[in-house]
């Protein structure tokens, strides 16, 4: 940190519930064990199910026996448990507000206030209007900050309208709209591994790299999710933020400046720029599909629309693939192909960049000999690392040719959680790593054809098999013959 934090109030919406118990508060018990936290900052966890701020601290307890690196520190956990307080109050009640607002008028909090929303989306838009109404918004006597998670809004029209709430009570600097995949530290290094590196730059465009992948695999299904998954499927869960995001990062032009509205504004730019999706022609650009029942790491599972939750005759997908071209200088005619799934093959988060062939290929010993394509590949999860594939002469008296790869790994430092750097940059005004407004309606607009075609759709979707790298149709995206999804970080691993 370039100066110190200043002292503040952070207030957990929904204290109890499973973000906050698993990811919020064991990030926040790191940060305080680090002496990252102000020194004179309370934590108060807002809910309704535990009683007070016994119950909630021996609860807690409890939950970070398993979640905190080196176990649970009895003196460190007693430190922390100093700055926590509770209140305990619904969130539909009008007058709950007035009352905790009367709560934070006690000398031990400080003036400046976060408010995180650890709460469904749908409870956004009424959270801020009653915070709002209860003047708890205003920046009379010190700052007050918003942290909601995504989803911001379920399609265009909604996060427009949801907007609207905002800004009636919000400043732009006041809302901080987060995204934990920005705190990874691959995807932070995208930006300079982009920006530092100067042999890349002449390279970086549609004159030597012929297409871009960016895949977000997972193993797990549903599990307990499968109301809100139902409702949101695998576009709006990860495409529409995740992916974009990582899309903007690989494709942006330099900024001014690493500050947050000048990155921002690179981002925004680079999002516009990306060609809308013609509404006749969706089944062109996008597949969708749904899990069946397979075998994960040899296990047998069960299909999605067998799930807990799942309407028998859900069309919800659990796969999406999707086509995009960015109508600027640099990436003219160069596709970007994003798709996501559960249950697949390997958990995998990845971005693959697929280089031109050279225009003549000389070391082939015959017609039907082609050679592999140089890639570049940064691993995101599990696999932190990047690796760039090169072809070069195999040992021996002949001229036989092979792949090698020149890699390393970015972070060896694997338990640290992407919360912790975002919760910092909240506590400090940093809007760098979150997204604004503008940039959130944009990446709606891009998906919107999309969604609106596929809920159209209501009589059928395909399937796949889980356990395998999803549905072969997907493959059609593509426009080059012998091009496919690069699904390992290994080439004789890839299908």
């Amino acid at each position: 940190m370039n100066k110190p934090l200043e002292n503040s109030t952070f207030v957990i919406f929904g204290a109890t519930g499973n973000l906050a118990r698993t990811k919020l508060l064991p990030s926040l018990y790191h940060l305080d064990m680090e002496n990252q936290l102000p020194e004179g900052i309370k934590i108060l966890g807002v809910g309704r199910r535990i009683s007070d701020r016994q119950a909630w601290i021996e609860e807690l307890e409890n939950d970070l026996k398993g979640k905190v690196r080196g176990g649970l520190d009895k003196k460190l956990f007693k430190n922390f448990c100093e700055k926590l307080e509770f209140f305990n109050g619904g969130l539909r009640e009008t007058a709950n507000y007035q009352l905790l607002s009367e709560f934070l008028q006690q000398a031990q909090f400080s003036r400046n206030i976060s408010f995180y929303f650890s709460l469904p989306p749908t409870l956004y838009g009424s959270v801020v209007t009653h915070l709002g109404k209860a003047g708890l918004l205003k920046e009379d006597q010190g700052w007050r900050r918003v942290v909601v998670e995504k989803p911001f809004g379920n399609n265009l029209e909604s996060a427009i309208d949801l907007q609207r709430h905002f800004d009636k009570y919000l400043k732009e600097t006041q809302i901080f709209r987060i995204d934990h995949y920005l705190g990874k530290e691959t995807v932070q290094n995208v930006q300079v591994f982009r920006f530092a590196n100067l042999l890349l730059e002449p390279l970086w465009n549609r004159n030597y790299i012929d297409h871009v992948q960016i895949t977000h695999s997972e193993t797990i299904g549903v599990g307990s999710r499968g109301s809100y998954y139902d409702e949101a499927g695998a576009l709006r869960d990860m495409i529409q933020s995740h992916l974009l995001q990582l899309l903007s990062l690989v494709a942006m032009e330099p900024p001014v400046s690493m500050q947050a509205e000048d990155l921002r504004n690179e981002k925004v730019k680079l999002l516009r720029s990306i060609s809308p999706i013609p509404k006749n022609a969706v089944s062109s650009y996008a597949f969708h599909a749904q899990y069946s029942s397979g075998i994960v790491n040899g296990e047998k599972v069960k299909g999605y629309i067998e799930e807990e939750g799942i309407p028998e005759d859900s069309v919800c997908e659990t796969y999406a693939a999707v086509k995009l071209h960015i109508d600027n200088w640099r990436w003219r005619d160069v596709p970007f192909y994003l798709r996501t799934g559960k249950r697949l093959a390997e958990k995998r988060s990845m971005i693959a960049i697929c280089f031109r062939q050279p225009p003549k290929q000389f070391f082939r010993t015959s017609q039907l000999e082609k050679f592999q394509p140089n890639w570049l590949l940064i691993g995101i999860q599990p696999d932190e690392t990047l690796r760039m594939e090169l072809t070069v002469k195999k040992p021996g008296l002949d001229m036989k040719t092979q792949t090698i790869s020149l890699d390393t790994c970015l972070n060896e430092d694997t338990s640290k959680d992407a919360y912790e750097g975002l919760l910092l940059d909240v506590l400090e005004g940093d809007h760098t790593l979150f997204l604004r407004a503008d940039e959130v309606l944009q990446s709606w607009k891009i998906v919107d054809p999309i969604i609106r075609y596929w809920d159209s759709q209501t009589d059928y979707i395909p399937t796949y098999a889980a356990g395998s790298w999803g549905p072969e149709e997907s493959l059609r995206l593509f426009e080059k013959e012998g091009q496919a999804w690069r699904s390992s970080l290994n080439p004789e691993k890839n299908r």
